[in-house]
């Protein structure tokens, strides 16, 4: 399917909009900064095909910011892997599309939300990748926060270590986490450095530039490096009175809210 992924991030982030304020949920600043990811990942990168969701040749997705469900939702909806009335249903008793990602929805290959564990499992993909000699890519989305998590650091030194060069890790570099801003709460620089020092291929952008994080994605491996983008994004994006405000990490909006963001949002 063709699509294009400005128009596509900017669905997202509507779609967020409304499945959020239905179902009184939260996390729709995280949904909100890694939309434009999502957006590129799926227009333009990801090897995969709706009317199978688990072919074996597809690319991989591991996306570890579970809370942050609404945006992959939202994308996976627009890709075609299900229906609006299927994604309808979120947060309803009984719906597969709970208010953290869950496997049982098409398209997605790990129920994910307490933090820390989809990148040791994107480890594992990729050397099973390697040792049957596949053809497919494994990407991984990371919350900056939960770099705080101790599983990661293993999984971010098994990488280099086993040569992983099919593996692409996204971190969502928000700024923000749960109780406040990141460099209050556990500071993560330099990170950059630490990963070079790791043996990883760094690729630091903004992370709503679409043609940046395109050319970062198709950009030509580092034989025996796993590759880890930093994308730097703001919280809340595109919500003028959401961005870069903690309380949007809980909050759910409003009806006059919504109203003013769907506003921002088709401007």
């Amino acid at each position: 399917m063709n699509l294009d992924s400005v128009l596509l991030a900017k669905q997202i982030r509507k779609t967020c909009l409304e499945l959020v304020h239905a179902a009184n949920a939260s996390h729709i600043g995280g949904a909100f900064s890694v939309a434009d990811l999502l957006a590129v990942l799926y227009a333009n990168i990801l090897k995969y095909d709706v009317s199978n969701a688990d072919d074996p040749a597809r690319d991989r997705l591991f996306y570890s910011k579970g809370h942050a469900c609404t945006a992959l939702y939202a994308v996976l909806k627009e890709a075609g892997f299900y229906t609006a009335n299927d994604l309808a249903t979120f947060s309803v008793n009984g719906s597969y599309f709970t208010t953290h990602v869950n496997h049982n929805v098409p398209g997605i290959e790990l129920s994910t939300g307490s933090l820390g564990h989809a990148l040791s499992v994107a480890c594992g993909s990729a050397l099973a990748a390697k040792r049957k000699a596949a053809s497919w890519r494994v990407y991984c989305i990371l919350s900056d926060g939960e770099l705080d998590e101790g599983s990661n650091l293993e999984a971010l030194l098994f990488a280099p270590h086993h040569e992983l060069d099919n593996l692409t890790v996204i971190i969502d570099y928000n700024k923000i986490q749960s109780l406040g801003a990141v460099e209050e709460v556990l500071g993560l620089e330099p990170l950059a450095d630490k990963f070079i020092s790791f043996g990883w291929q760094v690729i630091e952008l903004d992370g709503h530039d679409h043609e940046a994080i395109q050319t970062a994605l198709t950009k030509p491996i580092k034989v025996g490096k796993p590759t880890v983008v930093i994308a730097h994004t703001i919280k809340g994006k595109g919500v003028d009175f959401m961005e870069n405000q903690l309380a949007w990490h809980y909050k759910s909006p409003t009806s006059a809210q919504v109203e003013e963001a769907m506003h921002q949002l088709n401007a």
